[in-house]
């Protein structure tokens, strides 16, 4: 269903997945301000574009397989602010990585599919956006590398146990975790997502810590108003905040 923001409009009524509480976070989380190219891998409805066209000044290029979802995303960007900084590219990361600059991108950000063999969604739309069938986490790392510069940052969201399994891989794909934030929808509940901030590994990679800083985040207090945390982060988009 169609969602306003503060300064641009999500119609999403196409795409597989609505907007989502956890689109909104990744969006708001994200290291951007100093990005100059930024890549949206899997744009959907073009949220995590637009979120990152508000927040910098960057050059956004954003991939979208599915072309529904597409039109959505183009009637999105033309209908913004920033209509000349985005572009949408309709094709696979894997086709897009074949022909792009490699290193050309100094953010990547992405809500990548989180449900790996599970059972699929009635919509095909939906199991599409939700279901790693079309990018698994170990094509969604070759791309990373492949079209991050070495100074870049990729920020990513996932379920607590995905984002588990993605950094057990990084390390094969010369990446590194630098921040992790785990997430509870409720105070008081275990956290059910995890936010990740990820980079290139330096030359002396051998000597580079294992482990990375973790900070919590709770999105809802036990009263069921959205905690100061969450206020900060997102009271630039939301209407009501």
């Amino acid at each position: 269903m169609p969602f306003s923001f503060k300064q641009f409009h999500i119609d999403d009524r196409r795409c597989g997945m609505p907007v989502s509480t956890d689109g909104v976070l990744l969006g708001a989380w994200a290291p951007l301000s100093n990005s100059k190219n930024i890549l949206d891998i899997g744009a959907g409805s073009g949220l995590l574009s637009l979120m990152a066209a508000q927040r910098s000044k960057a050059n956004i290029t954003a991939i979208e397989l599915d072309e529904n979802a597409a039109l959505d995303c183009q009637s999105n960007f033309n209908l913004s602010p920033w209509s000349k900084r985005l572009t949408l590219l309709t094709r696979s990361i894997q086709q897009f990585c074949t022909t792009a600059k490699k290193h050309s991108f100094d953010h990547i950000i992405c809500n990548p599919p989180y449900f790996d063999n599970g059972p699929q969604s009635n919509s095909a739309l939906r199991a599409t956006a939700r279901h790693t069938d079309s990018l698994s986490f170990d094509e969604l790392l070759t791309a990373i590398s492949s079209l991050l510069s070495p100074a870049g940052q990729a920020s990513l969201i996932l379920p607590i146990t995905g984002a588990n399994q993605l950094l057990q891989q990084l390390e094969q794909h010369q990446l590194t975790c630098q921040h992790a934030v785990l997430v509870a929808s409720v105070e008081g509940k275990k956290p059910n997502r995890q936010l990740l901030l990820i980079t290139p590994c330096r030359s002396n990679f051998a000597n580079q810590a294992t482990t990375h800083p973790v900070s919590n985040l709770v999105i809802r207090n036990t009263d069921g108003h959205y905690s100061d945390d969450f206020i900060l982060l997102s009271k630039s988009f939301y209407l009501k905040l």
